[in-house]
């Protein structure tokens, strides 16, 4: 992994942590959006961007981080054209991080509230699925380098709900999973492992302990960082300094055959980003999705039992740590 020393920031001196200086933002161009640092998980890759640009590729399947911070609710973001890996990148026609409304920021949203938008309706994406994708915004770091860059991940709906498979658990599962514990583990307080399951076509995460953070002061405070803040609150759009493109004015009369705009990769959401569908359509041999992979919107979500099935086996591990 010695590709993930470009993230490594310790070996920075002290007066090169600071704000970028105002001759930084000018050589710039002046007009440089706010970026972050995040990982993607693009073609089941992990991969390291920093302002959109992939600088380091990891071949190990798995990564070990510490879940720092994690948005309060899931995510909703809708792309009105079809994904295309060539196209440059640029923002989400709209989006919600609550899951409920759509930002204010957005001029022409989709619908008043998530709830009653066409996009948000099985059916109205591929096959059964819906056009505006669920997403889990984390903010992580290393989990060999705490101390180092607060970076942001973008979890799909497949990584995120779901049920456990033997020791493989999406993220609702595994949260569940450590709460259920006796006496009850926050997420903040282990290494997490993520591993990409092999058996799904497209990129997904399970998540399973590894062993004790070795500093919970040093995770807490990068938990209250500006950093956290920004990696649970902007759109993959926003951390990597992308913003929608003022509209533009000719004269004359637009040609009937005009090559429709296409949008970015969205390695965030499954292989592809849906199709607009202003009224859901009859899908034609559609792959069947199980009913556990996203919750359902126009019902009360079920509620869960917060002890497993089966007795839990975490105990264990965390005995094992403490013998070492």
């Amino acid at each position: 992994m010695s590709n993930i020393a470009l993230f490594n920031s310790s070996n920075v001196p002290a007066f090169a942590r600071a704000e970028l200086s105002d001759t930084a933002k000018a050589l710039m161009g002046g007009g440089a959006g706010v970026s972050t640092k995040r990982i993607s998980i693009k073609g089941g890759v992990f991969r390291l961007l920093a302002g959109g640009k992939e600088i380091a590729s990891i071949e190990e399947r798995h990564l070990d981080v510490i879940i720092v911070k994690a948005a309060p609710k899931v995510a909703r973001v809708f792309y009105a054209a079809k994904y295309d890996n060539t196209a440059a990148a640029a923002a989400p026609d709209c989006w919600s991080n609550d899951g409920e409304k759509p930002d204010a920021t957005i001029k022409e949203p989709q619908a008043k509230s998530c709830a009653q938008c066409a996009q948000n309706i099985a059916g109205s994406g591929n096959g059964q699925s819906r056009a505006c994708r669920y997403q889990q915004r984390l903010a992580v770091v290393l989990a060999n380098n705490p101390e180092g860059d607060v970076l942001q991940l973008t979890l799909p709906a497949t990584s995120i709900f779901g049920k456990e498979d033997g020791d493989k658990r999406p993220l609702q599962a595994y949260a569940r999973y450590l709460a259920a514990q006796t006496p009850p583990i926050s997420p903040d307080m282990l290494v997490t492992r993520m591993k990409f399951d092999m058996k799904s076509e497209s990129p997904k995460l399970v998540f399973s302990p590894v062993e004790w953070v070795s500093d919970y002061e040093v995770v807490k405070q990068q938990a209250e960082s500006k950093e956290a803040a920004m990696a649970i609150n902007m759109t993959v759009a926003q951390a990597d300094g992308v913003t929608k493109v003022a509209p533009l004015t000719l004269g004359g009369t637009r040609p009937a055959a005009a090559t429709v705009a296409v949008l970015p990769e969205q390695d965030e959401t499954e292989d592809e980003a849906p199709a607009p569908a202003p009224k859901p359509k009859k899908a034609k041999a559609a792959p069947v999705v199980e009913a556990d992979e996203e919750p359902e919107v126009r019902k009360a979500p079920v509620k869960e039992d917060a002890v497993p099935a089966k007795k839990s086996k975490l105990a264990d591990i965390v005995a094992d740590w403490d013998d070492e």
